[in-house]
């Protein structure tokens, strides 16, 4: 959530880098809901004023032996008049909250300008992309010649965009969660945390999902509870309504869990495979930090994410989104993507990014300095350590063979009781 102080004191800088996201983000509304709400303020603390004199008045009155009559009746119509006041102010402010709520986040002034993925800026690339003596096929057909992708079943079960994983299938997704487990706890100092799979409205909340893109998420039918949309949510929320003492930070967290998401207007996308499914896999990482470490903790996080890629040998590049690109919650955000040989081009594996004290805002989320008389908001970061069905995805297309078989990354190979070859 923006600060509305910010707001009010450089309206039409905030203005401008809401309008660098390409999309109409005017401020009349808030303005005027925010004069409103300062009316009714003012007017509520001037007959309180006046309930006050008129209070003393009547004490007054009383030590003398006076009529009170009159001044009481007086005294009770402003205190009606102003409970009514108060409640218009209760319903400013809930306007005002929900109008803030609509509001994304500023793109950070680094942050390269245009209003989709065509100005996104490419900024570097690791390995050379695979290439074949034969037609590489898309891992869809190469997961059901192994037997170890069926998606037929997968909607006998649930519908479209689930699958079920059998065999090796299974293995090498289980395998590629504790590989990358291993790697952020032992390698990268992440604490492991197992979250819940569902969340409270007041979560989704926090972290950005709600109210904007409540369509998206599952929700339970008898309790206020959704599906979790990446794992961000509950390890974003752990400090939610805390003031944490200077010392815990830079906090680190990762995390296995499903995600469960409805894909809203992705129909006629990936209709075939794993890069579109409402239910996956994903190692996420989280950091929660200082303001002025979040920038240098959104590289190291991203080189985090890297290092999956590379350890994997998996060919991808490294993507600054631009300001009509970016997420709601995010400020800025580096993409990796993977290549894909049989679409012939990098597709999205991660997506890291700093929010600011965006969500720590939505959250109530602070920290307290080394003598410092206030807390302040602390900075919320997020990432993708990585998807783990669009590494299978990757693996499956990169390592493909002639006869059909798939060859297991080196590093994998542990976690798969020493397998080499899917075949």
């Amino acid at each position: 959530m923006l600060d509305i102080r910010l707001i009010r004191e450089r309206p039409d800088w905030v203005e401008t880098r809401l309008a660098s996201r390409g999309k109409g983000y005017g401020l009349g509304d808030l303005h005027r809901l925010e004069q409103q709400k300062r009316e009714v303020q003012s007017e509520s603390e001037r007959l309180q004023a006046e309930r006050n004199s008129a209070s003393k008045e009547i004490g007054g009155r009383k030590q003398r032996g006076e009529e009170t009559s009159e001044l009481l009746q007086h005294l009770t119509l402003l205190k009606q008049r102003q409970s009514q006041l108060e409640q218009t102010l209760l319903q400013h402010e809930e306007a005002l909250q929900q109008e803030l709520l609509r509001l994304p986040n500023l793109p950070d002034e680094s942050v390269p300008a245009g209003i989709d993925e065509n100005s996104n800026v490419e900024i570097k690339r690791w390995g050379t992309p695979t290439t074949f003596d034969f037609t590489p096929k898309p891992h869809w057909e190469i997961g059901e010649a192994l037997g170890i992708l069926d998606f037929s079943a997968g909607a006998l079960l649930a519908g479209s965009r689930f699958t079920v994983l059998r065999g090796a299938g299974a293995r090498l997704s289980r395998a590629l969660i504790q590989f990358m487990l291993d790697l952020h706890t032992t390698a990268h100092g992440y604490q492991e945390i197992l979250p819940p799979f569902m969340a409270n409205g007041a979560c989704l909340l926090g972290t950005g999902q709600l109210p904007k893109f409540a369509e998206e998420l599952f929700a339970t039918r008898d309790d206020a509870y959704y599906l979790i949309p990446t794992a961000e949510v509950p390890l974003t929320n752990l400090v939610r309504e805390r003031i944490l003492d200077d010392s815990l930070l830079p906090m680190r967290m990762t995390a296995w869990t499903p995600c469960f998401r409805r894909e809203a207007g992705s129909a006629g996308q990936d209709t075939r495979g794993l890069i579109r499914q409402h239910q996956f896999d994903k190692v996420e990482l989280v950091w929660i930090t200082r303001p002025e470490e979040s920038m240098a903790a959104l590289e190291q996080l991203t080189c985090d994410a890297e290092s999956v890629l590379e350890a994997l040998e998996l060919p991808y590049r490294r993507i600054e989104l631009c300001s009509g690109d970016l997420g709601f919650s995010a400020a800025k955000t580096y993409d990796l993507e993977v290549w894909l040989p049989a679409q012939g081009r990098y597709r999205e594996i991660s997506s890291c990014s700093t929010t600011g004290d965006f969500q720590a805002r939505r959250m109530k989320s602070r920290f307290r300095r080394p003598g410092a008389e206030r807390p302040e908001l602390v900075h919320t970061l997020n990432g993708s350590g990585v998807a783990v069905g669009r590494t299978l995805v990757a693996i499956l297309e990169n390592g493909q063979q002639a006869d059909g078989s798939v060859v297991i990354p080196k590093v994998l190979r542990p976690w798969m009781g020493g397998l080499e070859r899917l075949q």
